[in-house]
């Protein structure tokens, strides 16, 4: 994340007016995960129900089984799931394991309070179960320094890339990044370059400028490497993009401006064929920036060499709609969407706001839209929103690790993610589902892979909805207070 993003301040800001007191994270004790195996069964054909509300009294929560019974019609509010209508394949649901995040949890946790969090995070069964993770190509805004894996003296250049080291890596990111596969080997990892080394630069620095046309291939094979050495050191990197925000150049941490015209260039002259010759099947994925551009996206995708390379664009929500994602998707269905960034901090506290906020525009918004993934920022921060390298001075993890050693706090990010990752497998299709739209009942559904229903509601109205959910004439039938978020998992019927 570049900078405080104003839409979101504007607009929460708004909310936060109209509201009580701001409750800005909470605990997740081990009994509001223990509730997830609870409930009231039925003898019926019944469905699950996991509950979040606004006033934060439900976290998680299991709810009373609902029995599915013969439909007698449909009321106002009534969601039909058919999952004879597929979309995108989900590839998973998380956040970005920074240096700053795994410095957090790698060394300044002892080994108990870090399998706890990680089992919290990760564990399908005891935790919500994060399946995908972005990793920074080097140091992002959120790092303990600047640096990229061939740094060298000023003035001197590295073409053989004779340097090349992902050493730095072994202190905290590649250690964590093991640690969470350990518990969980469902979990995939992106990966986003912030910048070049600066000896590939415009400018000589890490922070601003652009590649020289001249380093392409030098920056091909840094690609290629850094592929390599993560799949050596355990970690498997599943895709990468050709650059974080290409168009957010600052001078303030690093970052590199890549134009649409030089991006295509480089990935279809000089990356594309360098993975294609290296047998590599980690995807390639253009943009990487918010929803305000999606110009940037289709002028990738229309260069012929460029696109036959790319598996898609990714997209983060800083501006712009996220309808920007069906646009692209539109003019290129056979490409992937993947969304890939979105942070909250102290400009936003309210919890009921902000879960709402995330589960409409992110959880059902960006799922809907095409999205692939569904990622948010950095996976944990400490208590003043860092360690920083430049960036964001109050951004919020999704979890918060204080410094003074006190209790780790699961914030409202993590109740939102886990309506989601906890139920929805990698490999499942999302399916058809009704929905009524912004500031009223709102809805998504999947079918799993061993053919389960996930279907994730929001109630966003001022009042509460009784809303009935049916899929092959039959169905159930439940309230929800203003707000509330829902996820009912059921087995075909």
């Amino acid at each position: 994340m570049k900078h405080v993003p104003t839409r979101l301040f504007i607009g929460l800001t708004l909310l936060l007016s109209a509201c009580g007191a701001p409750l800005s994270t909470l605990d997740a004790t081990s009994s509001d995960l223990q509730a997830l195996g609870g409930g009231t069964k039925t003898t019926a054909p019944a469905a699950q129900m996991v509950l979040t509300t606004a006033d934060a009294k439900n976290l998680l929560a299991r709810q009373s089984d609902l029995s599915f019974r013969a439909d007698a019609g449909s009321t106002t509010y009534t969601i039909d799931v058919d999952t004879t209508r597929t979309y995108q394949e989900i590839a998973g649901f998380g956040a970005a394991l920074t240096e700053s995040s795994a410095w957090l949890l790698n060394s300044k946790l002892d080994a108990t309070r870090r399998s706890e969090v990680l089992r919290k995070l990760f564990d399908p069964a005891l935790g919500i179960g994060l399946s995908y993770l972005r990793v920074p190509m080097g140091a992002s805004d959120f790092a303990l320094g600047s640096y990229t894996y061939d740094d060298v003296p000023a003035g001197q250049t590295d073409e053989t890339l004779a340097n090349f080291s992902v050493a730095r890596d072994e202190q905290d990111v590649l250690p964590t990044a093991r640690a969470i596969r350990a518990v969980s080997a469902r979990v995939r990892f992106m990966a986003s370059p912030w910048s070049a080394p600066a000896w590939m630069k415009t400018s000589g620095t890490l922070s601003g400028g652009s590649l020289k046309p001249e380093t392409y291939d030098a920056y091909a094979r840094y690609f290629l490497k850094f592929v390599r050495a993560y799949e050596a050191s355990g970690v498997p990197i599943d895709a990468v993009t050709l650059q974080n925000e290409p168009h957010h150049e600052t001078t303030a941490y690093p970052s590199m401006r890549f134009e649409a015209s030089d991006a295509a260039r480089f990935v279809g002259q000089h990356l594309g064929p360098t993975f294609q010759a290296a047998g590599l099947q980690t995807k390639l994925l253009g943009w990487d920036h918010n929803w305000d551009e999606p110009s940037y996206a289709q002028t990738l995708l229309s260069d012929a060499a460029a696109s036959s390379y790319l598996a898609g664009s990714a997209f983060h929500c800083y501006a712009g709609d996220v309808s920007a994602q069906s646009t692209v998707q539109a003019a290129w269905p056979t490409k992937d969407v993947y969304f890939t960034e979105c942070s909250g901090g102290g400009w936003a506290t309210n919890f009921g706001d902000n879960l709402k906020w995330n589960v409409e525009n992110l959880v059902i918004g960006a799922t809907r839209n095409w999205a692939k993934t569904v990622l948010l920022w950095n996976l944990a921060l400490d208590d003043v929103g860092g360690p920083t390298n430049g960036g964001c001075g109050n951004c919020r993890g999704v979890v918060t690790i204080p410094s003074d050693g006190s209790a780790i706090r699961y914030n409202v990010e993590y109740y939102a993610l886990g309506h989601a990752a906890k139920f929805v497998s990698p490999g499942a299709r999302r399916v058809a589902s009704t929905t009524f739209g912004v500031g009223n009942v709102q809805s998504v559904a999947f079918r799993n892979p061993n053919g389960t229903r996930a279907l994730i509601v929001l109630n966003g109205a001022s009042e509460s909805r009784s809303v009935k959910v049916r899929e092959a004439g039959k169905s159930f039938t439940v309230m929800l207070v203003p707000g509330a978020v829902a996820t009912f998992t059921w087995a075909p019927l």
